[in-house]
C-alpha cells in the first residue's frame, strides 16, 4: 500500500511541477481542486476580489435564464435549473428539510451569481469551478436508471415547496456557498476569500459515522514532499534531517489549519490543501516511519451550510429554515 502511496505522491509531484513551465493558474480557483466523494458533489466558487453583495446590482427574479452549458447556451426557467442544481449538489436520498435547504441556498446563491454579471453571454454556466453543478434531466436519468422518476420528484418537491425562497442580508440576496462536511465547526469566508457576515464559523453536526470518507490520509516519501514545497516556496530550507522538517502550526476558529510551518516557512493551509490535493485544509501533518503523513478530516471549503451536516440536522427533526438560519446566521427568508 506504502508504495502505491508513494507513486500517488511521484505523480503529485510532477503535477505541481508543471506550474514551473506553464502559467499558473489562480490559488482561488484551485480551492477544491480534490476528487469528489461518492456520492456527493461539493459547491467550488472563485468570488472576484471587486464584487460582494453590496456592490452588485439587483439580480432580475427573471422566470427564465440563460445558463451555459459547455458551449451550448440553454434557455431554461430559474426553477427547472435549480431541479438540475440539486440533483448535481445533493444525493437525492437526503431527508426532505435538507434538499429543501439545499435548493434555497442554491437559488440565493444564483441569483447573487446573476447578480454580479460574471457572465457576459449567459446568466449562470453549468461549471462547478465557476458557479455551480448542474446536470440535464436526461444526463440525471441516464445515470439514475430505474430510479429516475422516484429521485426526480423528490428533488422537485423541494424546489417546488420554497419556490421563490431566497436568503436576503440587508436586502440583498446572499452568497449563499455550501461545502460537503466539516470537522465539527464551519470555516469563516474571511480566511479564505473576503469576510461576509453571514459566512462565520457554526457547529455542525455530522461526524465519521454520518459521512463517507470523513478522514482521508496521505502519505509522501521525503523527497516529494520536499520538492512540492519547494515548486511554490523556493526559500524553504530542508538541509537538516525530515524530522526537523515541521514547526508549528495555527488553528483558525473553525479548527483548520491557518499556517503550517515548514522548511522555516509559514505556508497558509489552503495553499497545503492545494499543493497536496488535501480534502480539507483540517489536517494534521507528522512524520511517522520515514513518511509525511497528512490526516484530514471534512471535504470542501467549509464555508456556509454544510450538505451532510444539513442531513443530520434534518434526520434529528430539523426544518429547512432552521438548517438555514443556523448556517447562514443574521439572514432572512424572503419571498
Amino acid at each position: 500500500m506504502k508504495k502505491n502511496l508513494l507513486m500517488v505522491c511521484s505523480a503529485l509531484l510532477l503535477l505541481y511541477l508543471l506550474p514551473l513551465i506553464l502559467p499558473r493558474e489562480s490559488t482561488a480557483r484551485a480551492e477544491e481542486a480534490a476528487p469528489p466523494l461518492p456520492t456527493l458533489h461539493s459547491l467550488s466558487f472563485s468570488p472576484a476580489v471587486s464584487s460582494s453583495p453590496e456592490e452588485s446590482a439587483d439580480p432580475p427574479q427573471a422566470q427564465s435564464i440563460h445558463l451555459l452549458s459547455g458551449d451550448e447556451l440553454l434557455e431554461l426557467t430559474l426553477e427547472d435549473y435549480l431541479v438540475g442544481v440539486v440533483a448535481a449538489e445533493m444525493p437525492a436520498s437526503f431527508p426532505e428539510e435538507a434538499l429543501k435547504a439545499q435548493a434555497v441556498a442554491a437559488r440565493s446563491y444564483a441569483l447573487w451569481q446573476i447578480g454580479s454579471g460574471k457572465h457576459p453571454e449567459a446568466d449562470l454556466c453549468a461549471d462547478p469551478g465557476c458557479c455551480q453543478a448542474w446536470r440535464s434531466e436526461a444526463s440525471l436519468r441516464e445515470s439514475w436508471g430505474e430510479d429516475a422518476d422516484e429521485k426526480l420528484a423528490r428533488i422537485r418537491a423541494a424546489v417546488e415547496a420554497t419556490a421563490g425562497e431566497t436568503l436576503s442580508y440587508e436586502g440583498e440576496p446572499v452568497l449563499a456557498v455550501f461545502h460537503s462536511s466539516s470537522p465539527g465547526r464551519t470555516e469563516e469566508s474571511g480566511q479564505i476569500w473576503n469576510a461576509l457576515p453571514y459566512l462565520v464559523s457554526v457547529s455542525s453536526p455530522e461526524t465519521a459515522q454520518d459521512v463517507p470518507g470523513f478522514v482521508s490520509e496521505l502519505l509522501c516519501a521525503p523527497l516529494d514532499f520536499r520538492d512540492v514545497i519547494l515548486s511554490a516556496y523556493p526559500q524553504a530550507d530542508f538541509s537538516g534531517p525530515e524530522e526537523t522538517w515541521i514547526g508549528p502550526f495555527e488553528q483558525d476558529a473553525g479548527g483548520r489549519v491557518a499556517y503550517q510551518e515548514l522548511g522555516g516557512v509559514a505556508i497558509p493551509g489552503k495553499e497545503l490543501r492545494a499543493l497536496f490535493s488535501l480534502r480539507s485544509t483540517a489536517f494534521s501533518l507528522t512524520y511517522e516511519e520515514g513518511l509525511f503523513l497528512f490526516t484530514v478530516t471534512g471535504f470542501g471549503h467549509g464555508v456556509g451550510m454544510s450538505q451532510y451536516g444539513a442531513m443530520v440536522m434534518a434526520r434529528d427533526g430539523a426544518d429547512y429554515r432552521e438548517i438555514l438560519s443556523h448556517y447562514y446566521p443574521g439572514t432572512e427568508l424572503i419571498e
